[in-house]
């Protein structure tokens, strides 16, 4: 099937050069100028990705991000102002799953949005009756308090649910296959991203640092996820 995405940009030079661009690739494509008529859209009828502008008039792209995922896990790529990394920081702070400085690359744009696809659906397959039947015991991640349920998409810490994007329960799921040991950021960012696209350093940092704080909302002692500086981040032994 075609993958939907949405383009949600007040620049509507832009929204109709990505457009025609995403249209040649092949992929469903929906535009919004206003973030909050994109907000309505996007809880009506949920696309496959959106790619979502920070500046914008009657509500920027922080804001629609923020209750966006209140009730929604879409994958969602940041576009941020260029060399703006408290932009970058908030973005992924609130959840997006990837950024792009402006100006940008449409080439770049497109494999981004694939590889984040290919993330999404390699988790979502999980879900049907072939794979859920598939060693169910391996299936699921025990450490302690934590319990993290790939095939669902599930993660719970004391037995509280701890909502998270796909990016975000990619890395931590690495960090608690082995827990004890020390994954660098380069071994965090190829089982995040999996493809030829460049990411730097900050990127895991901040996922690392909402994946704390989401943690510290159900349990303000959390310290689990520690970090060894100049060297990577590991999953505490309990």
């Amino acid at each position: 099937m075609t993958a939907s995405i949405a383009l949600v940009d007040d620049d509507r030079n832009i929204l109709a050069s990505i457009s025609i661009t995403l249209q040649s690739e092949g992929f469903g494509v929906r535009v919004y100028s206003d973030g909050k008529m994109a907000l309505e859209a996007l809880l009506d009828a949920p696309p496959d990705l959106v790619v979502l502008d920070i500046k914008m008039p009657s509500m920027d792209g922080m804001e629609v991000l923020r209750r966006l995922r209140e009730k929604s896990m879409i994958p969602v790529i940041f576009l941020t102002s260029k060399d703006d990394e408290l932009d970058e920081a908030l973005g992924l702070a609130l959840g997006a799953d990837d950024y792009i400085a402006k100006p940008f690359s449409q080439r770049l744009l497109i494999a981004r949005i694939r590889a984040l696809l290919r993330r999404t659906e390699a988790r979502h397959s999980e879900l049907s009756p072939d794979n859920a039947s598939q060693s169910r015991e391996n299936a699921v991640i025990t450490r302690g308090r934590l319990v993290m349920d790939p095939a669902r998409h599930r993660v719970s810490w004391e037995g509280k649910d701890v909502n998270l994007t796909v990016t975000e329960f990619l890395i931590l799921e690495a960090l608690a296959q082995r827990p004890g040991f020390v994954k660098s950021r380069d071994q965090l960012m190829d089982t995040a991203y999996q493809d030829d696209v460049y990411v730097d350093d900050r990127t895991i940092d901040s996922h690392i640092k909402r994946l704390r704080r989401k943690f510290r909302q159900v349990d303000n002692q959390f310290k689990s996820i520690e970090t060894l500086y100049g060297i990577g981040y590991r999953f505490a032994e309990e």
